[in-house]
């Protein structure tokens, strides 16, 4: 795909998803030839088209219709520093510039996904927007420390720098949820955020040891599956319930057979052929399933009625899941219903403990693993996709009526109305 091509896909992708403004943040990308293409000055990012994309040649020849963008000078200088980097990204999400008007940095040990892909994070000191000294600061910040890839800019925004685009915008992505549960757990209470030996034990447990079985077969309601699961995955992302780091969505094909994401691919990029046929406990031949496959098996063969499971990282609720305070959804009756009280298991329970998770299951919906995700399993996947919805907005509603006021939930005798006029549980 061409350049210009990838920055209005990407682009587009960051302000549907509130993270730029119409005229804010940048994108760029470097060629084989030594071109840069980075996005206007001055044009909306709403509406860009491969048409508006500027191209500034080597010899530093601009071609386009417009202004290449203000923010020019700190992309080539990073581009000068880092020549294994071909894409930078600089925007102002709202949970990094909270970052970066208090000048900290989000401590990625929150979530073990995060302090991988984002690595260690560097601050760069303010100067005007546009400048050439904004840009050495910015290039020295990433030449004093080689294993930066990602900046937050005090008083400005943050700025990633990745091998292509997609390796930029996951790390981006990525560290806006980080910087998001973080502000979300410290409305709740206190953070918790993993040890070194958590984050090590987390990186081991790669699903290596499943066994594979070759002469796959993909019968049409296979395939109808595989589409499912992809179209899911997608509606997800445009929604922020899963990012392009993690997030996992499995369906149960016949038996205890079931098909899941793969480990290793971006979200946003997963189809059809990336999916990962479980059988008899061994995966497809030639493709690493998610971490949480051993998870998902347990729960398909201990709980018949269910035949789709999600499991991801949604903001609000990882404000729950990285603190000690309680997801209480006896606030509205519709929480209650889809969700009943959700337990919380400790980190790295689905691979310690993954048949104790899924006996969870026989009477609930949902879980919780801590500083780690949400698991939300029911008889189709869009009903699986509804409670986890659901599960976000009661999750939201919660930490927004913190500074509010004291929680008053549903009582008892209320809830126990709710079981009898609704058959929870049967």
């Amino acid at each position: 795909m061409h350049p210009a091509e990838q920055i209005c896909i990407i682009i587009s992708r960051i302000y549907r998803g509130g993270m730029t403004t119409t005229s804010g943040g940048n994108l760029s990308i470097m060629d084989d030839n030594g071109d840069m293409w980075i996005t206007p000055s001055g044009i909306d990012k709403g509406s860009l088209k491969p048409s508006d994309i500027m191209c500034v040649k080597a010899d530093g020849t601009v071609i386009g219709p417009h202004k290449p963008s203000s923010e020019y000078p700190f992309h080539r200088a990073l581009y000068r520093m880092r020549p294994k980097m071909r894409s930078v990204i600089h925007a102002h999400p709202a949970g990094l510039v909270t970052f970066s008007i208090v000048h900290q940095i989000p401590n990625t040990s929150i979530l073990p996904q995060v302090h991988a892909v984002c690595g260690p994070i560097g601050f760069a000191p303010y100067d005007v927007p546009g400048s050439e000294a904004l840009g050495e600061k910015i290039a020295e910040e990433f030449r004093k420390h080689p294993e930066y890839k990602a900046v937050i800019m005090e008083n400005h925004g943050v700025v990633l720098a990745g091998e292509d685009i997609a390796d930029a915008y996951q790390r981006f992505e990525t560290l806006e949820l980080c910087a998001r549960t973080i502000i979300n757990a410290k409305t709740l209470g206190e953070p918790i955020y993993l040890t070194d030996e958590q984050l090590n034990f987390h990186e081991s447990r790669l699903p290596n040891d499943f066994q594979h079985f070759m002469n796959v077969t993909h019968p049409s309601e296979e395939r109808a599956i595989r589409t499912e699961i992809c179209r899911m995955v997608r509606r997800a992302c445009d929604q922020k319930l899963m990012s392009s780091s993690y997030g996992t969505v499995s369906m149960r094909w016949k038996d205890n057979d079931f098909l899941i994401t793969p480990t290793g691919v971006q979200r946003w990029d997963i189809d059809e052929e990336d999916i990962v046929q479980i059988k008899d406990g061994m995966a497809e031949a030639g493709k690493l399933p998610s971490h949480s496959a051993a998870l998902h098996y347990e729960i398909y063969r201990r709980n018949p009625k269910v035949n789709a499971i999600v499991l991801t990282q949604c903001p609000s609720l990882m404000g729950f899941c990285t603190t000690d305070s309680k997801f209480d959804v006896r606030t509205i009756p519709e929480s209650w219903i889809f969700l009943q009280d959700v337990p919380k298991f400790e980190f790295g329970s689905q691979y310690t403990k993954p048949a104790e998770v899924a006996e969870v299951f026989k009477n609930r919906p949902c879980a919780m693993l801590a500083n780690d995700s949400v698991v939300v399993a029911s008889d189709s996947l869009i009903n699986a996709f509804d409670r986890l919805e659901v599960a976000e907005f009661a999750a939201k509603s919660l930490i927004l009526a913190k500074p509010v006021g004291d929680l008053h939930p549903i009582t008892d005798k209320e809830v126990e109305d709710l079981r009898v006029a609704f058959h929870v549980g049967e």
